[in-house]
């Protein structure tokens, strides 16, 4: 086991774990959100499974997705755009909590849950059958296109398998208000979807000829 990047992912994955506990608790003003608690759960524990696999199996890959940046200005842009997105839903779905202001029956956070992780489900899928699978808007030395599986369906199931999450994410929370703020996801992604098609169309061979064979960028049979 590669020390090193056990110890850099842990960090990650523990600031990530505060980072999310302190935007959910300190609104809510305790710690009895239980929307919360099973927010934190269906994320967290997933992800720390899936980043011990890919430690082991996949290093090279996990230690791309903990130290990638992006460097187009366009996309970083994208990246502010995203994080005040979430900051601003989970903020409102602690605030929410703490005074009552939209309450929804106990069942809805349960069943986006299993929406949840249907989405993590095909966020794992992706991982696996693209070895080339970037947090960031680049053309890898030796790339190939991925045109089998789920990119034989849709040009971006990544982006398909995150649009679930985040519009699952904010029901799990119980807050409509959230789910609100969060479709501000939708006009983000497909910002970032169009910026990256020309980047692979001019830097990626056979790309071109994939979206002619792969008409549905996101949604099948819809975009």
């Amino acid at each position: 086991m590669d020390r090193k990047l056990f110890a850099q992912a842990l960090t990650k994955f523990l600031a990530g774990l505060l980072l999310v506990g302190a935007l959910l608790f300190v609104p809510a003003g305790t710690f009895k959100f239980w929307q919360a608690w099973l927010l934190i759960g269906i994320l967290f524990l997933p992800m720390f499974a899936a980043g011990l696999v890919m430690l082991k199996k996949s290093p090279a890959l996990l230690r791309k997705r903990l130290s990638a940046r992006e460097e187009q200005g366009e996309q970083k842009a994208v990246v502010l755009a995203s994080g005040v997105m979430f900051l601003a839903a989970f903020v409102l779905a602690g605030l929410n909590f703490r005074f009552g202001w939209i309450v929804l029956p106990a069942w809805i956070p349960w069943a986006a849950a299993a929406v949840f992780l249907t989405g993590y489900a095909l966020y794992a899928e992706v991982l696996r059958e693209n070895e080339y699978l970037s947090r960031t808007v680049e053309v890898q030395e030796g790339q190939k296109v991925v045109d089998t599986g789920l990119y034989g369906v849709v040009r971006h199931p990544m982006y398909l398998s995150t649009l679930i999450l985040f519009l699952a994410m904010p029901l799990v929370l119980g807050s409509v208000i959230s789910f609100v703020v969060m479709l501000a996801y939708i006009p983000i992604i497909v910002k970032r979807i169009k910026n990256e098609e020309q980047v692979l169309e001019k830097g990626l061979a056979g790309y071109t000829e994939y979206e002619h064979r792969v008409r549905c960028r996101l949604i099948p049979f819809v975009w």
